[in-house]
C-alpha cells in the first residue's frame, strides 16, 4: 500500500500532453530568458570551482554525486568545501553550516547532509560564499546545484541526468522539467553524468553530438547488513521516492508499506505522528533516506521520536570509470592555475571534529 503527497506534475515525465502543449509558449519565453542568462560571464574567486548540477527541476542525484566528487578531491590531496543555495532554508548567507546549530528550516536538508562530510557554506550570493570557503582554507569549491546561475565562474561543470527519467517531455518550465533550453545547457556543461540504467535519452544524444565526456555512474547502497532483521515502513520526501524503495528492496529489505511526501518536504508534527502511528499499528520499523533523516533535525518532540526510531538507508554514487573523473578534476585544477596544497582537513579547523576518511 502506498500513501503519496503531491510531486512534480506527472505530465512532465510523459510524452506529448495537452497541459505540456498548452504551457509550451510560456516555456519558450522562460527558456529564452534563462538560456541567455546562463551565457553571462561569472566571477572568479581564486580557487577552482566544480559545479554539480542538473538539467531539470527535481532530483537527479546531484547531492550524492557532489559527495563523490568531493571524495575524489580529497584523494587528490585537496581540501574541498561545499557551496549550496540551501534550498527551502530561510537563511540567505553566506554562513557556515553548523550541525550543532542549524536546522533544515534554516539551511535546508542538502546543506546538513553535505556538512557531515566537509565544511559547507549556504549562500544566495555564490561568489561571496566561495570567497568565504576560500578564507577558511578550502582549495577547491564543490557546488551542489547552481549550474544555471552564471554569477560564479565554473572550472568544471558536471550535469547529472537520471537515466530512467531523463529530461521528461523535453519542454521548459512550466511546460516541462527543463530549467533552460537543452542546447544552452549542453553548451555550458563540461561533462554529463548519467546516473543509473536506462534508455539513451535526448540529453545523452545531445551531449554526444557536442563532444562532451559522458560519465556513467550508479547509485548503490552503502549499507546492506541488518536489513533482513525487520519488516519496514519506508518513507521519503524526495523527487523520486519509488527509486529509493526499489533500491531498498533490491538490497534485501522487506518493505511492507510506504509513505511518500513532496520533494524536500519539511516534516510537520502531524506527519511524524502519522508515520509513527502507522509503523506501530503494522508492527513495522520506519526507514528513510539520509536527506529525510536530516529534515528531522531539531523538528520538535515527534520528529525526535521518529528520528530515534527510524533506521537510515545511506547510498553512494560509484563511477564506472573513476579515473576519467579524476583526470577531469586534475585538468580543471591545473587550468585554474592552482597547485595542490596538502594540509589538515579544514573541517578540524572549524571545530566540527575530524573529517571522515
Amino acid at each position: 500500500m502506498k500513501i503519496k503527497l503531491p510531486q512534480a506534475p506527472e505530465f512532465w515525465w510523459r510524452g506529448r500532453s495537452l497541459p505540456g502543449m498548452a504551457l509550451a509558449p510560456l516555456g519558450a519565453i522562460y527558456g529564452q530568458i534563462s538560456g541567455r542568462r546562463m551565457m553571462r560571464a561569472g566571477t572568479s574567486t581564486g580557487v577552482p570551482v566544480i559545479c554539480v548540477g542538473n538539467l531539470v527541476v527535481g532530483g537527479a542525484g546531484k547531492t550524492p554525486t557532489a559527495l563523490a566528487v568531493a571524495s575524489v578531491c580529497r584523494k587528490l590531496g585537496l581540501n574541498p568545501g561545499f557551496l549550496t543555495r540551501g534550498y527551502r532554508g530561510r537563511e540567505s548567507g553566506p554562513l557556515v553550516v553548523s550541525l550543532a546549530v542549524h536546522s533544515p528550516h534554516d539551511v535546508g536538508d542538502e546543506a546538513l547532509l553535505l556538512a557531515q562530510f566537509a565544511p559547507t557554506i549556504v549562500a544566495a550570493d555564490r561568489p561571496a560564499g566561495a570567497k568565504l570557503l576560500a578564507s577558511l582554507g578550502a582549495d577547491i569549491v564543490v557546488m551542489d546545484d547552481g549550474f544555471q546561475n552564471p554569477s560564479l565562474n565554473k572550472d568544471l561543470a558536471l550535469v547529472v541526468v537520471d537515466a530512467r527519467r531523463g529530461i521528461g517531455n523535453g519542454l521548459i518550465l512550466p511546460a516541462g522539467p527543463l530549467r533552460a533550453p537543452l542546447a544552452y545547457q549542453i553548451r555550458c556543461a563540461d561533462g554529463l553524468v548519467v546516473l543509473g540504467e536506462g534508455a539513451q535519452g535526448r540529453a545523452v544524444r545531445a551531449a554526444a553530438r557536442a563532444g562532451l565526456p559522458i560519465l556513467r555512474a550508479k547509485t548503490e547502497a552503502a549499507r546492506r547488513r541488518g536489513l533482513k532483521r525487520h519488516a519496514y515502513l519506508a518513507f521519503a520526501g524526495i523527487a523520486d521516492p519509488d527509486k529509493f524503495y526499489a533500491l531498498l528492496e533490491a538490497s534485501g529489505a522487506v518493505v511492507q508499506h510506504t509513505m511518500s511526501f513532496a520533494d524536500h518536504h519539511l516534516f510537520t508534527h502531524e506527519d511524524c505522528e502519522a508515520i509513527l502511528a502507522e509503523a506501530e499499528s503494522r508492527k513495522l520499523v520506519p526507514i528513510t533516506t539520509e536527506k529525510d533523516r536530516a529534515r528531522l533535525t531539531r523538528g520538535g518532540d515527534a520528529a525526535e521520536r521518529l528520528a530515534a526510531t527510524a533506521e537510515t538507508f545511506p547510498i553512494h554514487v560509484r563511477f564506472d570509470e573513476p579515473n576519467r573523473l579524476v583526470g577531469m578534476i586534475e585538468d580543471a585544477v591545473a587550468a585554474h592555475g592552482s597547485a595542490y596544497r596538502r594540509g589538515p582537513p579544514i573541517m578540524s579547523r572549524l571545530g566540527e571534529g575530524p573529517a571522515p576518511a
